[in-house]
């Protein structure tokens, strides 16, 4: 499945118990930031369990674009050989980062420091996206921009040339926003600090220190604080990247609304920065156990027992948002098949992701037979019960993977077959989700085939 082909409409029916082991795919933002890191360090880095979507390979291809070696040696296996920080050279093509708008801010990032210029674009859904959150601040360093109206792609980057270091505060909780300026400080003298009011994912941090970067984090009355010391030599490292916890909440939450199903979801990471689903679904009355708890490659990893559940609907705080902010549309899924209305808060961040998300999971919710209220920062699910959604409806994605995946879940407990309108997108991120899906008793169609 291509998420740059034509259109494929799918189906997901109701089915019956999930069982097995779902071997979900490498964690994405990990490996896209493995990609990068590697590229920038002095040497080989090899990598494990990288993510083969098309989101982390459109990262390899700007890689090589900009002067790295990047080889596949085998599923999921990688090798860089980097150019070292503040090595990259002008790419003689356009860096089309296809989806993936970590990928396209990160690199944004990574070359604002550097004195040429890079053209980006992407798909229809990328080039709707907002980058001025990475423009303005990189602009701090002396890098200038040129894009369409709203700091949209198609646009040029203009690193800087004398670049200087910078302290910014964060606008909004964003990981990428975040890394796209420590990213910019590792090629500029002295140190870039980033204060952020809310603390978000933090594998940027725990990357840079693996490859010998020197990055502080304290917490202070204006925030988290992060200080990187900048022009460091990074060290190639073997990165071995753990499953992504936001691939692993598709068939975690289709488990919790299937009656009848005992599913065993391996190796997932639980860094806290990313774990608010789960804490959520706990809340909510989930049956998950988390089993053989250790260290993998630098993160915390956990075996996750999953069984159907009678869930209850729950009011989850603004501050868990940032946690979680990739899995509020299965969030909503799991909330209709619940009792009661789950409201969600703080999560206007949703509007701005691949696809208004807020937007979407309403729209499709609706046409499946459940109530929602909504505004510009609120999500509201008036849970049904499980086995009480009727389904029957269209659901349009928006060129996004989650949207995708999330009404894929719906089917398995609705009434009729719920239907996307195409299912393309995702294989930005689960290339193996029909498959896997369908390897535990799911069942789902492609229905122009």
């Amino acid at each position: 499945m291509s998420g740059h082909g034509d259109p494929i409409p799918m189906s997901s029916r109701a089915c019956g118990p999930l069982s097995g082991v779902a071997e979900v795919p490498g964690d994405k933002s990990i490996s896209h930031r493995a990609l990068i890191f590697g590229a920038m360090a002095v040497g080989e880095t090899r990598i494990t369990g990288l993510l083969e979507g098309d989101d982390v390979l459109d990262t390899a291809k700007a890689m090589r674009a900009l002067g790295a070696t990047c080889t596949r040696t085998g599923e999921g296996e990688w090798s860089v050989h980097g150019v070292g920080v503040g090595g990259f050279s002008e790419p003689d093509q356009v860096i089309d980062c296809g989806n993936s708008g970590t990928g396209v801010r990160l690199i944004m990032g990574l070359v604002a420091t550097s004195p040429f210029a890079v053209t980006f674009t992407g798909d229809g859904s990328l080039r709707k996206r907002p980058m001025g959150r990475i423009t303005d601040p990189v602009a701090l360093f002396g890098a200038t921009s040129y894009g369409r109206s709203g700091g949209r792609l198609p646009l040029t980057l203009v690193g800087a040339e004398d670049p200087v270091p910078v302290e910014y505060t964060t606008p909004m909780p964003s990981a990428q926003v975040k890394s796209a300026v420590l990213l910019a400080g590792l090629n500029a003298p002295g140190k870039t600090v980033v204060v952020e009011k809310e603390k978000t994912r933090d594998h940027t941090e725990r990357m840079l220190a693996g490859f010998g970067a020197e990055i502080t984090t304290e917490d202070t009355p204006e925030g988290h604080k992060i200080t990187l010391t900048g022009q460091p030599e990074l060290t190639p490292q073997d990165v071995a990247v753990p499953r992504d916890p936001s691939s692993a909440a598709f068939p975690t939450c289709a488990a919790l609304i299937v009656p009848g199903s005992d599913i065993l979801v391996p190796g997932v990471s639980q860094n806290t920065t990313r774990n608010g689903i789960y804490t959520t679904l706990v809340e909510m009355g989930a049956d998950i156990t988390f089993e053989n708890a250790r260290i993998e490659g630098g993160e915390p990893v956990a075996d996750l027992r999953v069984r159907f559940s009678e869930l209850k609907g729950v009011e989850v705080p603004p501050e868990r948002a940032s946690s979680m902010i990739d899995e509020f549309p299965v969030l909503s899924v799991v909330a209709a098949n619940a009792t009661g209305k789950t409201v969600m808060r703080g999560v206007k961040e949703l509007r701005v992701k691949e696809s208004d998300r807020i937007d979407a999971m309403a729209r499709g919710l609706e046409a499946c037979g459940v109530t929602i209220e909504e505004d510009e920062d609120t999500l509201i699910v008036h849970g049904m019960g499980a086995g009480n959604v009727p389904g029957g409806g269209t659901c349009a994605t928006h060129l996004d993977h989650r949207i995708a995946m999330s009404f894929m879940v719906l089917g398995m407990s609705a009434q009729k077959p719920v239907r996307i309108d195409d299912g393309t997108p995702i294989a930005t991120s689960f290339p193996v989700f029909e498959p896997l899906m369908g390897g535990l008793g799911a069942k789902l169609t492609r229905d122009n085939s």
